[in-house]
């Protein structure tokens, strides 16, 4: 596929898509849903580690209200369902861990397209919010399921109606995302940050992601059951057997991703 309205660039095992519409602060549109769904799986394909992050000012500012292909016959519900979700599992379904670096505001679709991500690092300056209610809307994008999670049911409950702006610093403290950094030192802290997973055991990686999402379905003996099974599997790959001996000989692990 070729991209207009996303730039996709790989460097040492790093997949960075960049939302790259600033002039409308990376809007989603049909187009742009469809890059972003077709990048992140050929990332989890061709890297160790997907980033999603925006170009110009802002993360991304939700749905394109403005888009002429779909103002005629909006259906809502078909967007959602045939556009975003695919979207929202590429994400979801990556085998490699992703990065939100949410460089400025992530409001509507947008914010819950950051919180898609396995972690989410947020530069000082930015922001969320779950911009719905101020249209007549509920929160989508996947808002419903992520935000009771990540934050818990009052503070969901209360962005949700209030549709108030939650700061970065504000999303760190409540568990909304992983962390906040200034805007000083953010853009080479996120790229610190996926160098490190780009470099660790991959493997290991996918099934950390497993066993804490499953541990949401499971009872205490269930999970520790998915626990055993997925540590099994991790305890034949190369990783796990590079991993014992640097700890061994002192050294630091070089990891393969297998």
């Amino acid at each position: 596929m070729i991209y207009d309205t996303i730039q996709y660039d790989i460097r040492d095992d790093i997949a960075v898509v960049t939302l790259n519409r600033p002039d409308v602060m990376n809007a989603l549109n049909t187009q742009m849903r469809a890059e972003i769904t077709d990048a992140v799986t050929l990332g989890g394909r061709e890297a160790r580690v997907v980033v999603l992050t925006g170009a110009g000012r802002s993360f991304c500012s939700g749905q394109d209200l403005g888009d002429r292909a779909n103002a005629a016959n909006l259906d809502l519900e078909r967007t959602l369902r045939d556009e975003y979700v695919p979207m929202l599992r590429a994400i979801y379904d990556c085998p490699v861990p992703t990065i939100s670096a949410v460089n400025g505001a992530a409001a509507g679709a947008g914010a819950n397209l950051a919180l898609a991500a396995d972690v989410v690092i947020a530069t000082e300056s930015a922001f969320f919010v779950q911009a719905f209610t101020r249209i007549g809307l509920i929160p989508d994008a996947g808002g419903t399921w992520y935000l009771p999670r990540q934050m818990g049911l009052a503070k969901a409950m209360g962005a949700a109606l209030f549709a108030d702006k939650i700061t970065a610093r504000q999303a760190d403290e409540w568990g909304m995302i992983w962390e906040a950094v200034s805007d000083e030192a953010f853009e080479a802290h996120w790229q610190a940050r996926a160098a490190h997973l780009a470099k660790g055991p991959t493997a290991a990686y996918g099934r950390v992601k497993e066993a804490i999402r499953g541990s949401f379905d499971n009872d205490l003996e269930q999970q520790l059951a998915l626990e055993a099974k997925l540590q099994g599997q991790c305890g034949k790959t190369r990783d796990f057997k590079e991993g014992v001996v640097a700890f061994l000989e002192k050294r630091p692990a070089q990891y393969e991703g297998r």
